[in-house]
C-alpha cells in the first residue's frame, strides 16, 4: 500500500516516513509543494497525509482539489486543534484529522482504519494468517488461538516475509535482503539470533516449531 505524505516540516515529515516504511507501507514524501495537489493525483496513493499549515496552498485547499477528482483516502495530521478546523477538515472531504504531537501506535491504527472503511486496504493490508496464527502489522504482534505475542521491529519484518511465502522456503540470503531493503541493516548472525528469538516468543503462547528450517536451503512456516 502506498502512502502519500504532504508535510513542510522536515523532521516530522521524516518521522513520519520512517513510521510508515517500518510498518511496511511503500511511502513517498513531497518536498516541493508548488502543486502538491496535481502531484498527488499523478501519483495516485492508496492514502494521503496531509498537512494544514503548507507554503502557498493550504491544506484545505489541497484537500478540496484532490477530493474534486480523486476519492483517495485523506488524513490531516496538524499542530492546529482547534474543533472548527477539525470540522472544516472533515467537511471539506478529509476522512480523518489527527492532531500533533501524536502517537505512533495510534496514527498507524487511524490509518489502517481508514483504508479498511474506504475499501482501498482490507484485513490483509495489516494482518495475515496461517495455521490459525494472525501477524497483526499495524500492532506488530502475533496471535494464537487468543494468546498474543509482541514482536521487535526486524522480528515483525522477519515474520512478515515468511508469511508473505507461507509453505515456501525463504532462504537466508533472501531474508536479509529483504530487510535491507526494508533499510533494517542484518547480518547472518543477526538473522539466526532473531530467528531464535522469535521461536523462543511463539513457544508459549502454544505455536511450537511454527518456523521450520531447511538445512542448506533457509526457514518456511
Amino acid at each position: 500500500m502506498h502512502i502519500l505524505i504532504i508535510e513542510d516540516e522536515p523532521a516530522i515529515r521524516q518521522e513520519l516516513k520512517l513510521l510508515l516504511e517500518n510498518a511496511l507501507y511503500q511511502v513517498t514524501a513531497l518536498e516541493d509543494f508548488e502543486d502538491a495537489a496535481k502531484e498527488a493525483l499523478a501519483l495516485d496513493p492508496d492514502l494521503v497525509l496531509l498537512d494544514l499549515n503548507l507554503p502557498g496552498e493550504s491544506g484545505f485547499d489541497i484537500c478540496t482539489r484532490i477530493r474534486f477528482a480523486s476519492e483517495v483516502p485523506i488524513i490531516f495530521v496538524t499542530s492546529r486543534t482547534d474543533s472548527m478546523d477539525e470540522l472544516t477538515g472533515l467537511m471539506k472531504g478529509g476522512d480523518d484529522y489527527i492532531t500533533k504531537p501524536f502517537q505512533a501506535p495510534i496514527l498507524l491504527a487511524h490509518i489502517a482504519a481508514v483504508l479498511k472503511r474506504t475499501a482501498r486496504g482490507g484485513t490483509e493490508l495489516s494482518k495475515l494468517t496461517h495455521k490459525e496464527a494472525e501477524l497483526d502489522i499495524a500492532r506488530g504482534s502475533i496471535s494464537y488461538r487468543g494468546q498474543t505475542v509482541e514482536l521487535t521491529k526486524n522480528e515483525l519484518k522477519i515474520m512478515h516475509c515468511l508469511f508473505l511465502n507461507k509453505e515456501k522456503i525463504v532462504s537466508r540470503a533472501n531474508l536479509i535482503e529483504y530487510l535491507w531493503d526494508n533499510q533494517v541493516f542484518i547480518d547472518d548472525n543477526t538473522l539466526s539470533v532473531n530467528i531464535t528469538r522469535i521461536r523462543t516468543k511463539l513457544e508459549p503462547v502454544g505455536l511450537h516449531d511454527f518456523i521450520g528450517t531447511k538445512r542448506g536451503l533457509g526457514y518456511y512456516i
